[in-house]
Order: C-alpha cells, then sequence, then structure tokens
C-alpha cells in the first residue's frame, strides 16, 4: 500500500463549490463532490455546502469518529447534534415513513470519499535553483517527504528530477522528510522574534546535473 497523499488546509479551501466540494475531518479529507451530484436539490445538502472547503471535526464525538448526538430536552431520547441543521443520512428526530434509510453506509464513514490526509502542520520553504538564480517559497506539509516536495515545486521547474537537491552543502534523503534531513521547523522561532520568515528561511539549493529527465 502506497503512501497517503497530504494536503494542505488551503489546498482543501479551494473545493468550496457544490461541483467541486471537499471537506476535512478527524485528520482526513474527503471529497463530497459525489455526494453533493447524487442529491441535488436536496434541502439536507445546505449544512455540506455551507461548510464547503472547511473542517468539520466539530460535527464529530473524536472517540466514537460518529456524529455527536445530545438528548432532546422535548422526548428525552439522544438524537444527532446538528447545530447547522440536519443534513444528508442524518434521520429524522421523530419516526417518519417517508425517510429512506436504505442509502447503506453514512457519507462520514463512506471511505470511497476519502482522499487523503489533512496536514497537522504545513510549513514553508524556500528553494532556490542555483542554475538560473531563481527562488520560490513553497507551503508544504510537514509529513511529506522530499519526493513529494519535489513534485510540488514541478509547476516552477519542470525538470526538478533533474537537479541534486542540497541542503547546507548535504545531499538531501529524497524519500525523508525536511526534519528528517536536519531541516527543522523554525514557525515558533520567527514567530517569537517577529521575523519575516519569507526572508530567513532556510534554504534548499538545487544544483542541475545536466541530465535533463524531460525533453
Amino acid at each position: 500500500m502506497g503512501r497517503p497523499k497530504y494536503f494542505t488546509p488551503k489546498e482543501v479551501a479551494v473545493h468550496n463549490t457544490v461541483d467541486d466540494l471537499w471537506v476535512s475531518f478527524l485528520g482526513k479529507v474527503y471529497n463530497l463532490t459525489p455526494l453533493c451530484e447524487k442529491y441535488k436539490g436536496d434541502v439536507l445538502l445546505k449544512p455540506i455546502i455551507q461548510a464547503a472547503g472547511g473542517d468539520i471535526s466539530h460535527w464529530f464525538n473524536p472517540k466514537t469518529k460518529d456524529i455527536r448526538t445530545h438528548v432532546d430536552p422535548q422526548t428525552g431520547c439522544e438524537i444527532p447534534y446538528c447545530p447547522n441543521g440536519r443534513f444528508v443520512h442524518i434521520p429524522p428526530p421523530y419516526p417518519d415513513s417517508n425517510w429512506a434509510n436504505d442509502f447503506g453506509r453514512p457519507w462520514w464513514k463512506d471511505d470511497s470519499y476519502l482522499v487523503g490526509i489533512l496536514s497537522q502542520k504545513t510549513r514553508k520553504v524556500k528553494i532556490i535553483n542555483t542554475l538560473t538564480s531563481q527562488d520560490h517559497v513553497i507551503e508544504v506539509c510537514s509529513e511529506e517527504i522530499m519526493t513529494e516536495i519535489l513534485e510540488r515545486y514541478l509547476k516552477y521547474n519542470a525538470h526538478a528530477a533533474s537537479y541534486t537537491w542540497k541542503y547546507d552543502s548535504r545531499n538531501l534523503v529524497m524519500g525523508s522528510t525536511l526534519e528528517e534531513n536536519g531541516i527543522e521547523d523554525e514557525d515558533e522561532e520567527f514567530y517569537k522574534l517577529s521575523m519575516n520568515d519569507d526572508t530567513f528561511l532556510q534554504a534548499i539549493h538545487l544544483y542541475f546535473n545536466d541530465d535533463l529527465t524531460e525533453a
């Protein structure tokens, strides 16, 4: 089984329309676009659409991984807690013969919507191309290994794999994370000192190998 794909909160946030709707909860990222297509026009989609691109972990009990519940003051029964309104696959608070419960697994338990893991900590990294003297600052997931960071950088340099990646004159291990390569996360220090982290970021230097991997 391959490594999971990691996403930054900003990457999730851009998927914020009914035709392209992602959410994150309990540390995972879900693409609910197919759910929206299936229930298009259903009023129960409204809370999900309103949450598009955001994190909805507060909808869930972190221990049970299920929807939070509360006791209905009128009936004394335990029912799903939906402060933003009842949504798809949540039963009505009272018996209703019109409610269809033949949908199978509720969407929050259906891994077919799962697309990856939400990064617990993102960080910025400066990458300097020594051949062109160009530098770019990109946001990455702290859990990502260098080859995955390389993939993020490809939009700035399609030949990035034809370079040797170095930090502090040392070749980076491309199968390891930034921290495993000795590139510590200094965000907290930057914050305490009120420093411009884009200016003082540790820099990764790319050295051209003279063997282009793309024509």
